[in-house]
């Protein structure tokens, strides 16, 4: 049996519906991540299990158990902030003991879980500090340190990475693996950067409009999207309109219009006729000069229209015959900045046959 089951939940505001008949099954010990745009539904849904919020119908089991009557309080479960919220006038230690103290623990019990919750989360030396004294990595630490403290069977995460800068950011999302390794309790994160759910995650629920699109394993995710909605929005992507002229277990054969003819990996229930689009990762794609790649089955010829430089990698952007825009990424290996097409440069793109994947209209 799951630890938390989330059947058939709906929530409305008025007339608009925030979460429409959402069913979500989550393990034990596992770090589920709830990502889509804002205006999903994802924290309306968090706010439902933390009991701050209400379903119109439909159940929130805890352990078996229906939470929908349970008050907040009383809840096995703790949240964790975008904001933190910490209490500014109380030191490391006592916003870390506020939960204890209002559950009536004994003060002797309290120090050791302060003293253990410290040690969780590697600022064993920073009990006596302020809010104010703390970096923002400081605070997001004393945050989950605040949330653990009690052993909650779940901990749900609103944002917490949202307020720190990219390189701080990486670091606890580093830290917040481990810590749930460490820890074991089962994880519930909100968030709507792609790139912090692949990252984090053992699955991850893609939500749309109240709707849950897919719930895969992150490589599933990305790799193999269940719709366009999802391709589009994990990752950057190229879709092309595209008509099946043969369906193969092996591959199928694909009419890109005035493109011609491209060869992308077999999919069950797709048919002759079927129409939808051609949908490849930048990654799969390669950029060279027009004559070479040509032994690949996917191989056209193209204009450079734009290139961005991001450090590691430049993604080129390239005109196809068809008028088709498709990304590629080429490696920046060489010192500096290896610019190897310039804008206007007539290059060729091309991609594996099992590269790219075809999705339903």
């Amino acid at each position: 049996m799951a630890l938390l089951e989330i059947r058939d939940v709906t929530r409305h505001f008025g007339d608009y519906t925030a979460v429409d008949h959402v069913s979500i099954s989550i393990e034990a010990g596992e770090f589920f991540t709830l990502l889509g745009p804002s205006g999903c539904g994802k924290t309306t849904l968090l706010r439902m299990i933390a009991g701050f919020d209400l379903p119109d119908s439909g159940q929130i089991l805890l352990d078996g158990e229906d939470m929908v009557g349970t008050p907040p309080e009383k809840r096995p479960v703790h949240t964790v902030f975008q904001t933190y919220a910490l209490f500014p006038h109380m030191t490391v230690a006592d916003n870390i003991a506020f939960p204890l103290r209002m559950a009536g623990k004994p003060p002797q019990e309290i120090r050791a879980r302060v003293t253990e919750a410290l040690d969780d989360v590697r600022l064993p030396s920073f009990a006596n500090r302020f809010p104010h004294e703390l970096s923002g990595g400081q605070k997001q630490r004393v945050a989950l340190a605040r949330g653990l403290v009690n052993r909650p069977r779940l901990l749900l995460l609103d944002e917490p990475l949202g307020a720190l800068d990219a390189k701080l950011r990486e670091e606890m999302q580093i830290e917040l693996i481990n810590l749930q390794k460490e820890i074991g309790i089962t994880f519930v994160f909100v968030t709507h950067a792609q790139d912090e759910a692949l990252a984090l995650s053992h699955r991850i629920a893609v939500m749309n409009r109240g709707n849950v699109e897919q719930i895969d394993e992150p490589s599933k995710i990305y790799g193999f999207p269940r719709n366009r909605f999802v391709a589009d929005f994990i990752g950057k992507i190229s879709m092309m309109d595209a008509q099946v002229m043969e369906a193969a277990p092996s591959h199928l054969k694909l009419d890109i219009g005035e493109l011609g003819e491209v060869i992308t990996a077999g999919k069950e229930g797709v048919k002759p006729g079927d129409k939808g689009v051609m949908a490849i990762r930048p990654e799969q794609v390669r950029i060279s000069h027009p004559s070479n790649g040509a032994q690949l089955k996917n191989h056209f010829l193209g204009t450079v229209h734009d290139f961005l430089y991001i450090g590691d990698v430049t993604t080129y952007i390239v005109e196809l015959s068809n008028g088709t825009h498709i990304e590629a990424l080429l490696p920046n290996s060489a010192p500096g900045r290896a610019t190897f097409f310039e804008v206007g440069d007539l290059v060729g793109v091309s991609w594996r046959h099992d590269a790219g994947i075809f999705l339903h209209d």
